[in-house]
């Protein structure tokens, strides 16, 4: 079913939960939605219900990456990395960029990581100690980075510069992160990135970037956009799952009982956060000939966009969408995206918050809200400005 609508690449539509109502509607009926030129030069479809979006991210679909993953790109106006960036390349390149990358990002690596990341969580906690902290700004931003850092090689002293670069690249329609565009703050990220491959030049480490960099399928202009996409990749998405997993507790003021309860059951409580905070709003796929989607012919060369948080919320797979369930079960979501372009860092996303998970069942009786939260004005991200909340803390735990 198609429908014609205003532009939905335009950022301001996603400042309150209005938005879900919409998505819900859209998902329910099936509907393919066109937005004309704007935020797209071009224009682009818009696809809502779980099926809807499998179709279109699903392997061996006659849709491609390599023009861009974002509103703004389509076959006559692709992204420079395509091709170079395991994000925007398909194919045998594509597999080969998973393959260096993967052990980096994998089960394996989390493991690894386990203790380190557990402490660090329970470290960070304490800084919300005070009534009304900002979860969003005071604490979510530092694990993930401290996690793609420790991984990219980067020194402890950069990496508070490092989140600050982050959020001004992937939220620069924000007026929170208007002191450099976008465009500038990527650039201060490759410039940084230049600097720490030309460190890995001379003194090979036991990181990310030495293992690009003395690959034989990959030059150095490769590694260099790859580092660029892990940094805003690991920092940005997972940041706001973390902030959101404490807005998701707020509405359900039993569940880290039921956490100490049952403590296995913290997978599904992350997963359940991965669905229900959705950070990556939308992914976009250009066909590479002419398809019907939903019924409606799409032209080669036309975007077609991918609404995640919609997918995650389609009522005729999850009963109760909009609630947090932490024992939802199954839980199918696609928070990591779908096909072969399945988010590379999930492992690592999932220890994150589990670790989280756990460390504030153990310390703390329940979450609420010290305000409504504020969202982010951005049509990539679904996350927040600002998220105070207040934490009842357990009796044992000391202060």
């Amino acid at each position: 079913m198609q429908h014609g609508e205003r532009d939905l690449g335009d950022p301001d539509r996603y400042l309150t939960d209005s938005r879900f109502d919409r998505w819900r509607e859209w998902a329910e009926r099936d509907a393919l939605v066109w937005s004309g030129p704007g935020t797209s030069p071009s224009g682009f479809w818009s696809v809502f219900s779980y099926e809807g979006c499998r179709q279109v991210l699903a392997p061996g679909t006659p849709f491609s990456s390599e023009y861009g993953m974002m509103i703004g790109f389509d076959a006559w106006h692709p992204d420079r990395a395509g091709g170079r960036m395991v994000v925007v390349s398909d194919g045998a390149h594509h597999a080969r960029l998973r393959k260096v990358m993967g052990p980096f990002l994998s089960r394996g690596k989390a493991a690894e990581l386990l203790a380190f990341v557990r402490q660090e969580a329970a470290a960070l906690l304490e800084s919300a100690r005070e009534p009304g902290t900002d979860v969003a700004a005071v604490l979510a931003p530092s694990l993930p980075a401290s996690v793609v850092c420790e991984i990219l090689g980067v020194p402890p002293e950069d990496r508070g510069m490092m989140v600050e670069l982050t959020n001004h690249a992937f939220a620069g329609a924000d007026n929170t992160f208007d002191r450099m565009t976008p465009e500038e703050a990527h650039s201060e990220i490759l410039f940084y990135c230049h600097g720490l491959i030309e460190r890995r030049r001379v003194e090979r480490g036991d990181d990310i970037v030495s293992v690009m960099l003395h690959d034989e399928g990959m030059d150095p202009a490769e590694v260099l956009i790859n580092c660029d996409n892990l940094l805003i990749g690991g920092n940005e998405t997972t940041r706001h799952a973390i902030a959101g997993l404490f807005h998701a507790l707020s509405t359900r003021p039993g569940a880290l009982d039921e956490l100490r309860a049952a403590p296995d059951m913290t997978h599904l409580a992350t997963e359940e956060v991965l669905r229900w905070t959705s950070p990556a709003m939308h992914v976009l796929r250009t066909a590479i000939q002419d398809v019907t989607v939903l019924g409606t012919r799409v032209p080669k060369g036309m975007p077609v966009v991918a609404w995640l948080p919609a997918a995650n919320r389609d009522t005729r797979v999850f009963a109760d969408a909009d609630e947090f369930v932490p024992t939802r079960r199954p839980n199918k979501h696609l928070g990591f995206g779908y096909g072969p372009h399945h988010c590379l860092g999930a492992a690592l996303a999932r220890l994150e918050i589990s670790a989280f998970l756990d460390v504030l069942a153990q310390r703390v009786e329940s979450v609420a809200l010290a305000a409504e939260p504020s969202r982010l004005r951005s049509n990539l991200v679904q996350g927040y400005r600002n998220l105070p909340i207040d934490l009842n803390w357990r009796q044992t735990t000391k202060r």
